[in-house]
């Protein structure tokens, strides 16, 4: 597949998801005010991709000036911190990635200004490398979840362009694939940005995957009568009572789910659990702007005299998830107890 950003001579090269599938085109980061822009207008979104991108925004923040001391570049990149971490609230791979960053800045005993400077962009290379690698671990776990001719149902896209490479949600669907288990998935389109139909189409027709495309409000009537085995998608962020924060309308499939009794699966690196809050009432929701629903690619579609509320995600309350899969294996109910071990083996 296409990366999802690269690193090379000291700029950070990310896909222009938006764009996508019509356009492959790299927006060329010099800053981490580049960087920023790009993570806030949703040029490069999902959860684990948004953290690699911070934590490479860092590093370019390390390179924009000349430090004279430990001092002034600790103050120039805390500034940077804040701003990054202001363009994407509800994502907690973004503070995940930073706070793993700034554990190098002041952990480290020489305080030199050059040996941090090449600490941080090595950790910011290893984040990426392990994203990968993490992928394939819960692709290898969420594999055997699936039976032989799943009918699968997905929402937004959890696959290689939301991560440093091969996926969450559509990495497990890839494995499954790889497996001989996948007889059909069916996309949700997902609206307002249409991560669905531009992107996870995308990728499931470049490896060869029989999938149908679907309008969201679809969903139900398909898992009735299509016979959907089950449905599995990524997650933003987790809360330690396994409440699942991610893009709007997968609260209602999880419902769905639960009503026709099939599972609902999620797959998220250990980076998306958040152990530090107790229920998703605690997780921030994001509201995108109006202007998602009035433009799409540059085009003007609704009038804009008109009332818009646009959350970007929603929460799925822990009791409608079968399973979170994870790198360290498939966690199952009571959340509370079993993420509550996950974090003491960490």
């Amino acid at each position: 597949m296409l990366k999802t950003l690269y690193y090379k001579n000291n700029k950070l090269y990310i896909l222009n998801q938006k764009l996508l599938p019509g356009k492959i085109s790299y927006c060329e980061c010099k800053t981490y005010l580049d960087v920023t822009k790009c993570i806030k207008n949703m040029i490069i979104r999902g959860a684990p991709a948004i953290g690699i991108a911070a934590g490479f925004g860092i590093v370019l923040a390390s390179k924009q000036k000349e430090f004279s001391d430990f001092n002034e570049l600790i103050e120039f990149l805390e500034k940077a911190r804040k701003i990054i971490s202001d363009a994407r609230p509800t994502a907690v791979n973004l503070f995940w990635a930073l706070e793993r960053i700034f554990n190098i800045v002041y952990n480290t005993k020489i305080k030199s200004v050059n040996f941090i400077l090449k600490k941080i962009e090595i950790e910011a290379k290893k984040i990426l490398s392990e994203d990968i690698q993490i992928n394939k671990k819960i692709s290898m776990y969420g594999e055997k979840l699936f039976k032989k001719d799943s009918v699968v149902l997905t929402h937004c896209n959890a696959g290689s362009l939301a991560t440093g490479g091969y996926g969450t949600a559509l990495g497990v669907i890839f494995s499954a694939f790889k497996h001989k288990k996948i007889k059909m998935v069916y996309v949700n389109e997902t609206r307002p940005y249409l991560q669905g139909t531009r992107l996870t189409t995308f990728e499931l027709k470049y490896n060869k995957i029989p999938y149908t495309l679907i309008c969201d409000n679809a969903a139900g009537y398909v898992i009735k009568n299509k016979k959907v085995d089950l449905i599995i998608v990524g997650a933003d962020r987790i809360a330690l009572n396994g409440d699942v924060a991610n893009k709007i309308g997968t609260y209602s499939l999880a419902v769905l789910a639960k009503y026709h009794r099939i599972n609902f699966f999620v797959a998220a690196p250990i980076s998306s659990i958040d152990f530090d809050i107790k229920t998703g009432d605690e997780i921030k929701i994001e509201e995108r702007s109006k202007q998602d629903f009035f433009e799409f690619l540059d085009k003007k579609i609704y009038t804009e005299n008109m009332r818009i509320y646009n959350p970007n995600f929603d929460i799925t309350p822990n009791y409608l998830v079968s399973a979170i899969i994870t790198e360290k294996g498939i966690i199952y109910p009571p959340y509370n107890k079993n993420l509550m071990k996950l974090k003491e083996i960490l």
